[in-house]
């Protein structure tokens, strides 16, 4: 019955995604045709995500480990276990922020419209693809946009998930260009939505996002890279930074 019920909610869910979706289309489509106009377009992404997840009973409370001053680009990096991760991630972001992920978002029904346009899809499987994401990127944090990375890549198949290792560009990335790090730790998300929710089912529920103090880059060379990187894992395998 359990089960049962868990797969009906995953059902509820995407009804939910694609309600809010048709809701705030018209938006969508107007505020993506041209980057002049795409910090007005994230503020009505977040009120999608924000709704998409309310019909659905599910809420994301976030806990800072210090106050940020969101007046200058960072970028945001996160542990990824689920399709909810984007709509959480989204809800912490303020001013102009895009995502780069996996090219198959480009035929996502919904997601595509940004990745089509403010979002940046990048094939990791071809050196020359990751290039251009990547310069594109650089080209982002130069314009003053933020930008959200799942340093592992991808959603492992593992179940419960555990945190794979990271790929080496959002570091270098932020090395180049003297850009903060902030960590989020999003707390178990996966007991909510695993994946897309049909192999486990989902159920409605409140989760963590635990916004870690930004690591500063200023000053790091690309010696520098890995170290880095081993520093955001350990932050990401907090589950938080709160001492009990």
């Amino acid at each position: 019955m359990i089960r049962f019920l868990k797969r009906i909610h995953a059902c509820w869910y995407i009804f939910s995604v694609v309600f809010s979706f048709l809701l705030f289309s018209p938006f969508f489509y107007y505020y993506s045709r041209k980057p002049s106009r795409y910090l007005t377009l994230n503020w009505f992404r977040k009120g999608f995500a924000f709704l998409s997840s309310a019909l659905a009973g599910v809420f994301y409370k976030h806990v800072y480990e210090t106050n940020i001053v969101w007046n200058r680009p960072f970028i945001v990096c996160a542990n990824h276990t689920s399709n909810l991760d984007i709509a959480a991630i989204t809800g912490i972001m303020h001013g102009n922020f895009a995502f780069l992920g996996k090219e198959e978002l480009l035929r996502n029904p919904v997601l595509s419209i940004f990745f089509k346009t403010i979002d940046i899809p990048v094939n990791r499987d071809s050196k020359i693809a990751s290039f251009r994401a990547f310069k594109k990127a650089d080209e982002y944090l130069e314009n003053k946009l933020s930008l959200v990375i799942f340093p592992e890549g991808k959603i492992g198949y593992e179940y419960p998930p555990i945190l794979h290792p990271f790929k080496n560009g959002p570091f270098r990335l932020a090395i180049d260009r003297g850009i903060p790090i902030i960590p989020v730790t999003i707390d178990c998300l996966w007991e909510l939505m695993w994946d897309d929710g049909f192999v486990h089912g989902s159920k409605p529920g409140v989760r963590t996002l635990f916004v870690h103090a930004p690591i500063e880059t200023t000053g790091m060379t690309a010696d520098d890279a890995d170290t880095l990187k081993e520093l955001v894992y350990a932050k990401l395998q907090e589950n938080s930074f709160i001492k009990s």
